[in-house]
């Protein structure tokens, strides 16, 4: 039975409405797909306070005493196999099933780009905060939200904003449909229901200056143009972002913690490789869709302005995903030499490219990167989560990178070749890492009577060819016991009248084991110790 099931057995169980009994396995096992979603109904709009959440998760993290003090809970939100199905959260994507070029370039979308044929209608403007930015609606009556780049760095958060929502989504997250544009200013006009957020966050009737107020403050090409990032608006009636942990209360089918959701904790994985060090509860929005005239609540993940090296309105600063905002360790560290201690990272080279800002991949270190302050499903993480994470990352191809570093349409080749060299680099460090806290067996299936498995760390060339050992076993599916069958060892099925088998996989660290559990010599599930 799937894990998403059991937590809907527990709840059923606890209501008395089905008979109590235990059992690791059902029919329907291996379940790659959530059961239908129950039908939501008006949930509240929630909007956290971007300051609160801050304080919150730095001084007073969410379950900072589970993470301290024992091991974090299994994960959750996983099937027999150890895999996320696909749900109003994730979708398998890359990893699970052959994704092309085209698709990956493609993206949540790439038919939807703002119409040019006549000029953009401005809804709303702010000319405060990290970036400057636009509401418009263009000819066909789609909304965008257009951001910038800063004077200082041209192409830099926009390619980012682009280049991250392509990387998420193909990693199986729901993203927006983000644009490179290129316009004019004539492109631009403002009506009577036109609307400017000032400074102390009021709103006002907008007019032709505010909205060249907003432009000063962005670079402009050779022929004056200006280069934003167009997001598509999201589809659905939007009702807040999620947070890294707890539950809605008002969507039925938020019934997994999210920091035990193992799309969750092994977003990690995915961020410290983007170097997506924002990775706050305010990026990300969660909507109401209607499909199969059912409604159920999406879960997206927004702005990615801020990855690889651009902090959005400045190149990134290179204490960001090494170190929190508030971390004591380091100042410590810092005041007890004296200032004579340099940590590795201040040392790293970056290239002169603006459209890059700071990125590197000599000094990224996978297991200790941070974001700017604490996310509990990260804090939760188990090896278990950065191996799912890591081998779907290795699923993508150098040239799959390249691609869709190109749609970050960079002016400067060297912008592209210096991007895509430190995403493979870095890619390929948490490969390394993380398939070594496991042992990183995988894709097992019944071939000629036999058990067949790829070692991924060996595939990959982190690790030599290993010698396997392989003990098999009758498996109790209501019991959960496992009893050694006599003789049988190695690859090869035994001869059984069993309805279950279990096949104890380790090579040479006996705490690193894989436990593959068979059904009519169908794979059904997985077990993994480190």
């Amino acid at each position: 039975m799937g894990k998403v099931q059991q937590r809907l057995l527990v709840l059923l169980l606890a209501a008395g409405a089905i008979p109590a009994w235990g059992q690791k396995f059902y029919p329907d096992d291996p379940l790659w797909k959530d059961p239908p979603p129950r039908p939501v109904a008006k949930p509240r709009f929630v909007d956290i306070n971007l300051y609160y959440d801050f304080f919150h998760q730095t001084f007073f993290e969410p379950d900072k005493e589970e993470i301290k003090h024992r091991d974090p809970c299994p994960s959750e939100g996983i099937n027999t196999l150890g895999e996320v199905p696909d749900s109003g959260w994730f979708t398998n994507r890359l990893g699970t099933r052959e994704l092309s070029l085209e698709e990956l370039v493609r993206g949540p979308g790439d038919a939807n780009a703002p119409a040019m044929d006549k000029p953009w209608v401005v809804t709303s403007g702010k000319n405060q905060g990290v970036t400057p930015g636009l509401v418009i609606l263009d000819s066909h009556g789609r909304k965008f939200f257009v951001k910038f780049d800063p004077k200082s760095n041209p192409e830099m958060a926009s390619a980012a904003d682009v280049i991250g929502s392509k990387f998420l989504y193909g990693l199986g997250y729901f993203t927006p449909e983000n644009y490179i544009v290129t316009f004019a200013r004539s492109q631009l006009i403002v009506n009577e229901k036109s609307q400017f957020k000032d400074a102390a966050g009021g709103k006002r009737p907008m007019t032709d200056r505010d909205v060249d107020n907003i432009l000063k403050k962005v670079p402009r090409d050779q022929d004056g143009r200006y280069r934003a990032m167009a997001s598509l608006n999201i589809a659905g009636d939007l009702i807040g972002p999620r947070r890294y942990y707890g539950m809605r209360t008002d969507d039925p089918n938020d019934i997994v913690p999210h920091e035990n959701r193992r799309d969750l904790r092994g977003l990690y994985v995915f961020f410290a490789w983007l170097n997506h060090t924002d990775a706050k509860a305010e990026q990300s929005m969660d909507s109401v869709v209607e499909e199969n005239r059912l409604r159920y609540v999406k879960h997206f993940l927004l702005d990615f302005g801020d990855i690889m090296g651009s902090d959005s309105d400045t190149p990134k600063d290179p204490w960001r995903g090494r170190v929190y905002a508030f971390e004591f360790k380091p100042a410590l560290v810092q005041f007890a030499s004296l200032g004579l201690y340099v940590p590795r990272w201040e040392t790293a080279h970056y290239p002169d490219i603006p459209e890059i800002g700071n990125f590197d991949s000599k000094t990224f270190d996978p297991e200790n990167w941070r974001t700017n302050y604490p996310v509990p499903a990260f804090g939760l993480r188990t090896p278990g989560d950065t191996y799912w994470a890591a081998k779907k990352l290795m699923a993508l191809s150098d040239e799959a990178i390249r691609a869709i570093v190109q749609t970050g349409q960079f002016s400067d080749p060297r912008a592209v070749e210096w991007a895509t060299r430190s995403l493979i680099a870095r890619r390929d460090k948490i490969g390394r890492t993380f398939f070594s806290d496991v042992l990183p067996l995988d894709n097992f299936k019944v071939q000629n009577g036999a058990l067949a498995f790829e070692d991924l760390g060996a595939k990959y060339r982190f690790a030599n060819p290993r010698t396997y050992t392989v003990q098999w076993s009758v498996f109790d599916n209501a019991s959960g016991v496992k009893t050694p069958i006599a003789g049988a060892s190695g690859v090869t099925m035994p001869r059984s009248d069993a309805a279950f088998l279990a096949a104890d996989i380790h090579a040479d660290d006996a705490k690193k084991t894989v436990t593959v559990y068979l059904r009519g010599g169908r794979v059904v599930g997985v077990d993994r110790t480190w």
